[in-house]
């Protein structure tokens, strides 16, 4: 990009259908810098709950930084699948007056035994379909199961179950679920994930990358993970952590690889959300400081790291 700054493309010039628009499409262009030449254009997005329960705060925050999405997991002090009729009425009014779209519902489906009641957790699910619905997302992000006292192969028929079944539900209402590495469930390491998304093998799962995750369950996410999944991979979450201590870090200071990791997405065509997580710990004495300070320093490391690959932040 010419003199090596990063172009910021507003929500308003995003196309209406939002997910359509930016999802993951190998090979499509989505800007042109000052010069004529072709750039990469990715679109943030973050936990804004992280930044506070509150809001506004949350809303004002993400304007501050220029992030024109959230991945909506909680409000008020209330889970998004828990909110009222009104609160999500107040909440999506909210978002529109302040221009701020949902990339998806950051869902706590699938982070359950996966010997507990499954009906009624196939209720939960449905919920997070009608948020999906009405918060205008085209993603639902869930997990793969915890099998607490078992090896995971011993759970992996019941696990293709329950995820056959949702993929069904999901297609069927036509929202994408985003399966999520997580310490402790099924799909935690890179061999896992492929199996479940190999098995299910239906477009409405896809997958959505975590490279703090892998690393914090003993993969490496760069030589290992990364080359496993990157055909399946249509989201970020956005978190780094050092090695060695475990500590979480922004973007680009940890040994996820995450630079290496984003510009070989790039290269193949990668044009969907980055969603920041920042996870860091508000008492860190290089990264501390309260919810909104934190939710800043993860995108300012972000973006940082997007300018250096010369990528376009919308």
């Amino acid at each position: 990009m010419a003199g090596g700054e990063l172009q910021v493309i507003r929500k308003a010039a995003l196309a209406p259908d939002r997910t359509a628009a930016i999802r993951c499409q190998p090979g499509s262009v989505a800007a042109r810098n000052g010069g004529g030449d072709f750039v990469n254009q990715v679109v943030l997005t973050g936990f804004a709950d992280e930044i506070s329960n509150d809001a506004d705060e949350q809303i004002a925050t993400l304007q501050k930084t220029g992030v024109s999405h959230l991945e909506l997991r909680g409000v008020g002090g209330a889970n998004v699948l828990d909110l009222s009729p009104a609160a999500v009425a107040v909440f999506k009014q909210q978002l529109d007056g302040a221009g701020i779209g949902v990339s998806a519902i950051g869902s706590p489906i699938g982070k359950v035994q996966v010997r507990s009641d499954l009906e009624a957790h196939f209720d939960r699910f449905r919920i997070a379909v009608e948020r999906a619905h009405q918060f205008g997302a085209g993603y639902v992000r869930l997990f793969s199961f915890y099998h607490q006292g078992e090896e995971a192969d011993q759970v992996r028929d019941q696990v293709l179950a329950q995820m056959h079944r949702m993929v069904k539900h999901a297609e069927a209402e036509g929202v994408v679920l985003l399966h999520e590495n997580e310490k402790g469930i099924y799909g935690d390491v890179s061999e896992r994930c492929v199996d479940l998304l190999q098995s299910v093998d239906n477009p409405h799962l896809r997958a959505a990358f975590d490279g703090a995750n892998f690393l914090q369950s003993g993969v490496d996410s760069e030589r290992d993970a990364w080359p496993a999944l990157k055909g399946y991979v249509d989201y970020f979450h956005i978190k780094d952590v050092e090695a060695e201590s475990g500590r979480v870090v922004p973007a680009g200071r940890g040994d996820t690889g995450l630079a290496a990791i984003l510009g070989d997405a790039l290269n193949q065509g990668f044009r969907g959300f980055l969603s920041v997580e920042p996870h860091l710990n508000a008492g860190d004495p290089d990264f501390g400081g309260d919810g909104a300070r934190r939710f800043e320093i993860a995108v300012e490391a972000l973006r940082h790291l997007l300018q250096r690959l010369g990528a376009v932040a919308a």
